[in-house]
């Protein structure tokens, strides 16, 4: 029985992730991937766990190369608690939560780009039960994702925040403080100070190229804009219509492929402040003829009923339009 008992928890060790026990920040810095630490936290916050587990490598992978995720967690010894998290492949959503009527979705800037949360209880001021921000990825994950939908990412990740017993503000304040805390061969995060340079917010505005296709007309039509407001909710969401795994970045422009026609519908950024955006969008449906015009939006919060139920959604819409 002893002897069956030892093989039993051989096999059950070597089913589980491998884990890193009381693991510290400089453990992070050794790692290849890029890890995240906030130079702000609350007052009363102190470092209370970090953990580095290994991710399973796929048949395709190398299985000699180890897939490091990590975890920290940061807290007030009661009940404040600030949590950063980091994934590979196959995540959902994390802005779910049982007590939707009591929730309340917000925006906030990040050295990411936009960054979409949810918090309970509702209300712009107050400590909140519990906040939850969406995954964001690294610039590694960007620039192995656009190598094609089937890569699986080696140095990429993605990277989950939530909070407890903190304020909207306070949360807001800990994500615009983030960097890298270690692995000096990948690039730094971009500078929230350089918030207003195109190049900056190129890559950190996400949104699908045929969105402003449905903004611009027929070129045989006379008069544009079409749409001029979008719920941006429902592009994220309906993945048949909106397709990201024919998405590609081409230096400065975000391109959408038509590989029925040979086409394209690209955007690249001009001018980016906040939320409000101006972006020159291009049009080829497989011929000789490109058509461009100038898009000037803002993306904000929206309240609506959908289904009988109030429901908070963003949505682009257009301040100006230029047809070149």
């Amino acid at each position: 029985m002893q002897q069956m008992l030892s093989c039993f928890a051989a096999l059950l060790f070597l089913s589980l992730p491998r884990l890193c026990l009381g693991a510290t920040l400089d453990d992070l810095k050794q790692l290849e991937i890029t890890c995240y630490v906030p130079s702000y936290l609350p007052q009363g916050f102190r470092l209370k766990n970090v953990e580095i587990t290994y991710d399973e490598t796929g048949a395709d992978e190398d299985q000699n190369h180890p897939l490091p995720l990590y975890s920290i967690r940061y807290g007030n010894g009661w009940n404040a608690s600030f949590t950063i998290e980091s994934a590979r492949e196959g995540i959902g959503d994390r802005n779910l939560m049982a007590d939707e009527t009591n929730a309340e979705e917000t925006e906030i800037k990040s050295p990411f780009g936009p960054m979409y949360l949810i918090y309970r209880p509702k209300g712009k001021d107050g400590r909140k039960t519990e906040i939850i921000a969406n995954w964001v990825s690294d610039p590694n994950m960007n620039e192995e994702k656009a190598k094609g939908p089937d890569s699986h990412p080696v140095l990429g990740r993605f990277h989950g925040f939530s909070a407890s017993g903190i304020t909207v503000a306070e949360f807001a304040k800990i994500i615009q403080s983030l960097h890298p805390v270690g692995g000096s061969k990948i690039p730094p995060l971009p500078s929230t100070a350089a918030t207003n340079q195109a190049t900056t917010e190129t890559s950190a505005l996400k949104i699908h190229p045929k969105v402003f296709n449905m903004i611009d007309s027929w070129v045989s039509d006379s008069e544009s804009p079409v749409a001029t407001e979008i719920n941006l909710n429902a592009v994220e969401k309906n993945g048949n219509q909106f397709n990201e795994e024919a998405l590609k970045q081409d230096g400065e422009w975000l391109v959408y492929s038509l590989p029925d026609t040979g086409g394209f519908m690209r955007y690249r950024v001009l001018e980016a402040k906040g939320n409000h955006y101006k972006v020159e969008y291009q049009e080829n449906g497989g011929g000789t003829l490109t058509t461009a015009s100038t898009i000037e939006f803002e993306i904000e919060k929206r309240n609506i009923h959908r289904n009988g139920s109030p429901a908070a959604i963003r949505v682009l819409r257009v301040l100006s339009y230029t047809q070149k």
